[in-house]
């Protein structure tokens, strides 16, 4: 199994038990160059809110939008957002990415923020 197959692998099996709790889903994406977040309604049909690297006010304000400190900026936007539409509690839903640098900076930055997951 190769490294694509196994990611898409976990994040099969974390969807399943979000799906099953019944809670808004805080979804991540990263690329080499970019990191990107969503949070999505307890159906999965709607997006509440979103932060990523690409829009101009992230862009502008880090150095470097492949690095940690970026990727924790992203985390502070998209729980301001998200606490703004009314969504205090979520589910952080990893993608399958290991919860270790660029993810795990994003998620400490959003409960620093005051989102509850």
């Amino acid at each position: 199994m190769d490294k694509k197959a196994s990611r898409l692998k976990r994040a099969l099996k974390l969807r399943c038990k979000i799906k099953s709790s019944g809670a808004n889903r805080l979804t991540i994406h990263k690329s080499s160059q970019h990191i990107y977040a969503q949070v999505l309604s307890k159906d999965g049909k709607s997006t509440i809110a979103s932060a990523s690297t690409t829009q101009n006010t992230i862009k502008s304000t880090v150095k470097n939008t492949g690095n940690i400190e970026a990727a924790a900026e992203v985390g502070k936007q998209i729980a301001l957002k998200a606490i703004e539409a009314g969504i205090t509690v979520v589910a952080f839903d990893r993608s399958g990415f290991k919860y270790h640098g660029r993810v795990k900076a994003l998620a400490d930055a959003a409960r620093a923020a005051g989102l509850q997951f």
